[in-house]
């Protein structure tokens, strides 16, 4: 995954448009013009400031979970490592899809606490209760971790979504055997702006222990929000986020962005337009005969290329290589909050073309 095909130098680079994730650009201007116009201010710090109060306090009422407690950190993998390892005993492991961001992505970072990933393999990046069930519905044996967290992703690492349905049937095994359900929610933006999706956020809280909603990849200069709901998990919690060196002191830069967020829709309003920028390349790959490795709903497309036809493409546009085979590539096209009309549809055109 991610092997470098070629390498670009910083003038080339600079004509390239590119589509290889969801975090190319900075900061959306609207909350730009917010940091900006707060900066003067003085707060006090550590997430305690009237920001990040606003902010949570609105969430809170989005996810319809007025007694939710709501947090804020910088980037996915601490916001992670700080949940799992708030809520596993020294003993226990979490539960992740094989293509999990936990099991593939962090550099061992949930292993780095203490704590064993337990893989259940996928191919299309999402787990179902019954494959779940498989793995907790056994005899005790205290000669191996202990399940003790069920980790999901929405939208999933190939740009899946689970469904209310499935969400709803993984929660209920999940209370069965006690265990608390986990969803990372670092494109959860672009799940909920796919037609793919039945879930709302107040459906998010309603069915998870605990979620977040993840702002790096939808627009903010970082963050993420994350949304305890389950009371049992709230203990202590800013005290580990200290711990994992996840309370940020100038937190009110977090609550800032969220607030700038989630006042006036600007969340919805932006993660709309990245999945409906990828919805117009998937017509166009779709009409030129090109095909996706998974279906494609949210902001993440998985396009078989043949070679002469990545190497082409490559000429103006990044994409992030994902599998090489002899005779195709496989890569992952990313669109986000920024992506520009005009390069879609310069886009579209040279898949035309090919």
């Amino acid at each position: 995954m991610f092997e470098n095909i070629k390498a670009v130098t910083a003038k080339e680079s600079y004509h390239l448009i590119r589509f290889e994730n969801d975090y190319t650009r900075g900061v959306h201007p609207k909350i730009l013009d917010r940091l900006v116009e707060t900066n003067a201010e003085q707060t006090s710090g550590y997430g305690t400031d009237s920001y990040c109060a606003s902010a949570a306090a609105i969430i809170k009422n989005l996810c319809e979970a007025p007694h939710a407690d709501v947090h804020f950190l910088v980037g996915g993998t601490q916001t992670n490592l700080t949940i799992i390892a708030s809520i596993l005993r020294p003993h226990e492991a979490v539960i992740a899809p094989s293509t999990g961001h936990i099991a593939t992505s962090e550099t061992g970072a949930i292993e780095a606490t203490g704590h064993k990933v337990v893989t259940i393999p996928t191919e299309t990046g999402k787990i179902t209760a019954e494959q779940i069930r498989a793995v907790v519905d056994v005899p005790e044996n205290v000669h191996a971790a202990k399940p003790g967290l069920i980790f999901i992703s929405q939208s999933t690492e190939f740009g899946g979504v689970y469904t209310k349905e499935e969400l709803v049937a993984i929660k209920a095994v999940a209370t069965e055997f006690e265990l608390p359900l986990f969803v990372d929610g670092a494109r959860l933006g672009y799940a909920l702006a796919s037609e793919a999706c039945d879930v709302t956020l107040s459906g998010m809280a309603q069915i998870c222990d605990v979620f977040y909603i993840g702002g790096t990849k939808v627009g903010a200069l970082f963050g993420e929000a994350v949304v305890i709901v389950n009371e049992q998990l709230k203990r202590d919690f800013r005290y580990i986020m200290k711990q994992r060196g996840g309370l940020l002191a100038k937190g009110r830069l977090l609550g800032v962005q969220f607030e700038a967020f989630f006042k006036d829709g600007l969340y919805f309003e932006v993660a709309a337009h990245g999945v409906s920028m990828a919805m117009q390349i998937k017509k166009a790959l779709v009409d030129a005969g090109i095909s996706l490795a998974y279906p494609a709903v949210t902001n993440q497309l998985f396009i078989e290329f043949t070679h002469d036809q990545f190497e082409k493409l490559s000429e103006k546009y990044v994409f992030a290589p994902w599998v090489k085979g002899e005779k195709t590539i496989i890569v992952r096209l990313c669109t986000d909050w920024s992506t520009r009309e005009c390069d879609v549809q310069q886009l579209i055109e040279a898949i035309k073309a090919l």
